[in-house]
């Protein structure tokens, strides 16, 4: 596998080392990376995502959703099995598992629904008013003008 030096970018930018380190985490990711459960992420609108996980085998107490640092974690545990059954052929794998998600900034989670073995957790992403383009009014030909603020010294 490749191996990129990301050190350039550390001394030539300011204020980017969150995407520096996922990158930096994707590429050094080992390709044998565990697949289970399998999931899909797709874009339902232009701001609006689902991931949906195959969670079959799991009840709703089982699974866990959580968000932490920019972070989606979804786990599960399966309570143990007392022993009751036995399995002749058992191919619907229940074991324990965690699988993280990052997620960009002004992304969050509106709600998750766990039916027919698919966990489907709803994503949304609200642009601050703050970050949203806006026009600036340009006056014409005539100054701007400009109060001053009187000043007191405080002892």
């Amino acid at each position: 596998m490749r191996s990129f030096d990301l050190a350039p970018l550390y001394r030539a930018t300011v204020g980017f080392d969150q995407i520096a380190d996922l990158m930096d985490r994707a590429f050094t990711n080992d390709v044998t990376q565990n697949s289970y459960p399998p999931y899909n992420i797709e874009k339902t609108d232009e701001n609006a995502y689902r991931i949906s996980i195959a969670v079959a085998g799991f009840s709703d107490a089982d699974l866990s959703v959580e968000m932490k640092d920019n972070a989606l974690i979804v786990s599960a545990r399966k309570a143990e099995d007392d022993g009751e059954r036995t399995y002749l052929h058992r191919g619907i794998a229940t074991r324990a598992f965690e699988r993280r998600f990052t997620l960009a900034d002004h992304v969050r989670v509106t709600g998750a629904t766990h039916a027919n073995g698919m966990l489907n957790i709803d994503l949304i992403r609200e642009m601050p008013e703050a970050l949203k383009p806006r026009r600036i009014e340009i006056a014409s030909g005539q100054p701007v003008e400009q109060t001053m603020v009187e000043t007191k010294t405080v002892n």
